[in-house]
């Protein structure tokens, strides 16, 4: 018997890394799980990965940065599971690393729009098909971005920041109506998110010594949306190898 059996999840930027990761998890924990990605050969590999293992799952491709995409994915769960009580907003994205002066606008704008406005948009359309399931869960992944500062990341820090308010205010909103809203904050973990990056550089930035494995970050994403976590709203849990506690 799995933890989440029964349940509905919608998992965003499901197509690799940490999505494809939790995706999985869920799955294996008895949910019924809506994929979703703007890549449709990543999604597809996800959902035929959780797919053999018998689990039941579905792939809609969509932009995070879309308020219409996200209303249509919530349709989506809903028309096909009839219900909706998990969600994991996980899609995001970092694309230039410049100080704040040479920052490029297009840069910092489409950062703010799928990281921090694709949570946004994600949780409105997430919270009325909850309630009308009888609450639910939402886990919003942020960073340890989301705590410090990171030169170059203007952008990125911000809407990691950013997702910290509004996973605070609207856990707040709806505590009281069945709806848990809590944020992760993964330090550096390796997946392709990163890759441009020279993991040694990255590696002493963690005093366990290493970088963090996708896997390393799902146990507390299934804790935050299972009935193990049923105290747990508005809350920040770091998965970060120490880097925090400098």
């Amino acid at each position: 018997m799995g933890k989440l059996d029964g349940k509905v999840a919608i998992v965003t930027g499901a197509g690799s890394g940490i999505g494809r990761a939790i995706a999985a998890r869920y799955a294996d924990e008895g949910a019924k799980v809506v994929l979703s990605d703007i890549s449709e050969k990543g999604g597809g590999e996800s959902l035929k990965m959780i797919k053999a293992t018998g689990a039941e799952a579905t792939f809609v491709k969509a932009d995070a940065s879309k308020p219409a995409d996200h209303e249509a994915l919530v349709k989506e769960a809903v028309d096909t599971y009839g219900a909706l009580h998990i969600a994991c907003n996980n899609a995001g994205i970092t694309i230039a690393d410049a100080p704040t002066a040479d920052f490029p606008i297009d840069g910092w704008d489409n950062e703010i729009r799928v990281n921090l406005s694709g949570v946004f948009y994600g949780m409105k359309y997430q919270i009325p098909a909850m309630l009308a399931s009888g609450g639910g869960s939402i886990v919003n992944m942020s960073s340890v971005l989301g705590q410090v500062g990171f030169p170059g990341g203007c952008a990125y820090v911000a809407s990691k920041h950013g997702i910290m308010g509004l996973t605070k205010v609207t856990a707040l909103e709806y505590a009281q109506q069945g709806i848990r809203v809590n944020a992760v904050g993964p330090g550096f973990i390796k997946t392709p998110l990163i890759e441009v990056v020279e993991e040694d550089a990255l590696v002493p930035l963690h005093p366990i010594g290493r970088l963090g494995s996708v896997d390393e970050v799902t146990g507390i994403v299934l804790l935050l949306s299972s009935d193990d976590g049923s105290f747990m709203t508005g809350g920040y849990y770091a998965v970060d190898g120490g880097y925090l506690a400098q």
